[in-house]
C-alpha cells in the first residue's frame, strides 16, 4: 500500500524547497504531488505520465501552476471594491493591468489536517488585513480515485457578518506534446467574458460562429486563449467537462467541474515568463465567479457567518475507447 510521502522531510539541518513540505498521495498508477505553500498541486501523473504541467520540487510556482485562487479568483481591476459597508484595497500584485490578481492564499503556509495514502487536507486561516477584513476557515481537499483526481474546498466564514467570496484553480493541463496548436479543445460554454475597456468588467458575448466557440472539439492551431467561459453546459451527473485531447496518440485529459463552479478560465500560456513554455500546455481554470466579481457582484458567492460552503472538480485521464460526451445545456 503506498504511503503519504514527503519529498523534503524538514529535519534540522536541511533546507525546505521554495514551496515548503511537499505532500505525496498515490493510488494504483496515480500520483500527485501538493505544497505546503498554497496547497499548490504541483504535479499529477497518471501511469507515468505528465497530466498537469506543473514545477519541480526545487522551484517556485511560477504563472499560478497549480495555486489555489482565494477569496477571488482572477482580476480584480484596480484592487478596489466596497462590500457590507467596507471600503477595501487589495494590493496591486499585477501591475502591469493595475491589478490585483488571484486573492490572498496562494503563497501562505497551509497545514495537513488529514492524511491518507490516497488523500490529503490542507487548511488555511484567512485574517483579515487591508485587502479583505473578514475572517475565513478555508480548507482544500485532494483524493485520488478509480476515476481520477478531485478536488474538494470547502470555506467558513467566522465572522460576524457576511463575506464575499470566489475561489478559483489554476492547473495547466498537457498531453506531453512540444505544442498545443495540434491538440483538439473542448470547452462546454456558450458565452465568454470579453474585457470591458471602460473598467466595469468583463463583458459577456455568445461564443456561436467566434473563434472562442469550442463547445465541440476543434483543433486549438494558432488561436490565442486568455479568457473566462460562462453558461457551462453539464451532463446527467450535473458535471460541465472540458477537455484536451491528442489525435496522434488518442490521449485526453478531463477536467469536469460541479455546479459550484460555473465558469472556466483558458488560458493557452501565450505570455508565461518562461518563453520555451509557451503553448507548452493549456490553464483551465475552475472559478465560482467571473473576473471582477467584488466590483460588479456576477455570481459573487456571500458567506454567512458559520455556514459552510463546498465545491469539488476534477481531473482525469481518458483513453480514445473511454470518451464520453462533454454533457447537454442545463
Amino acid at each position: 500500500m503506498p504511503t503519504v510521502t514527503s519529498d523534503v522531510n524538514g529535519d534540522e539541518g536541511m533546507q525546505l524547497p521554495p514551496s515548503g513540505e511537499q505532500y505525496g498521495i498515490a493510488r494504483g498508477g496515480s500520483q500527485a504531488f501538493i505544497t505546503q505553500v498554497g496547497a499548490t498541486l504541483r504535479s499529477y501523473t497518471v501511469g507515468g505520465q505528465d497530466v498537469l504541467d506543473g514545477f519541480g520540487v526545487g522551484e517556485r510556482a511560477t504563472d499560478g501552476r497549480g495555486q489555489v485562487l482565494a477569496p477571488w479568483p482572477n482580476r480584480l481591476t484596480d484592487g478596489r471594491y466596497q462590500y457590507g459597508g467596507r471600503a477595501c484595497q487589495a494590493p496591486l500584485n499585477e501591475v502591469s493591468r493595475h491589478d490585483a490578481i488571484h486573492g490572498l492564499v496562494r503563497w501562505l503556509d497551509w497545514t495537513p489536517v488529514e492524511r491518507d495514502p490516497a488523500t490529503i487536507t490542507l487548511a488555511c486561516a484567512l485574517r483579515p488585513q487591508p485587502g479583505y477584513e473578514w475572517h475565513l476557515d478555508l480548507r482544500v481537499t485532494y483524493a485520488l480515485e478509480d476515476r481520477g483526481l478531485t478536488v474538494t474546498f470547502e470555506a467558513v466564514n467566522l465572522d460576524r457578518e457576511p463575506a464575499p467570496f470566489g475561489v478559483g484553480f489554476h492547473p495547466y493541463l498537457t498531453l506531453g506534446t512540444p505544442s498545443i496548436d495540434g491538440l483538439e479543445l473542448t470547452i462546454p460554454a456558450s458565452r465568454v467574458l470579453a474585457p470591458n475597456h471602460s473598467r466595469r468588467g468583463p463583458t459577456p458575448t455568445a461564443t456561436a460562429g467566434t473563434l472562442g466557440d469550442f463547445r465541440q472539439p476543434r483543433t486549438i492551431g494558432s488561436v490565442e486563449l486568455d479568457a473566462a467561459f460562462g453558461d457551462l453546459a453539464v451532463g446527467p451527473d450535473g458535471h460541465a467537462v472540458a477537455r484536451l485531447s491528442d489525435p496522434d496518440s488518442e490521449r485526453s485529459v478531463e477536467l469536469w467541474v460541479d455546479s459550484a463552479y460555473r465558469y472556466l478560465m483558458v488560458y493557452t500560456g501565450d505570455q508565461v515568463g518562461e518563453p520555451r513554455r509557451r503553448r507548452t500546455a493549456v490553464a483551465i481554470e475552475p472559478m465560482t465567479c467571473p473576473p471582477d466579481a467584488f466590483r460588479t457582484g456576477v455570481d459573487l458567492i456571500e458567506l454567512e457567518p458559520r455556514s459552510p460552503w463546498q465545491g469539488s472538480w476534477g481531473l482525469r485521464s481518458v483513453e480514445a475507447a473511454k470518451r464520453q460526451p462533454t454533457g447537454r445545456s442545463s
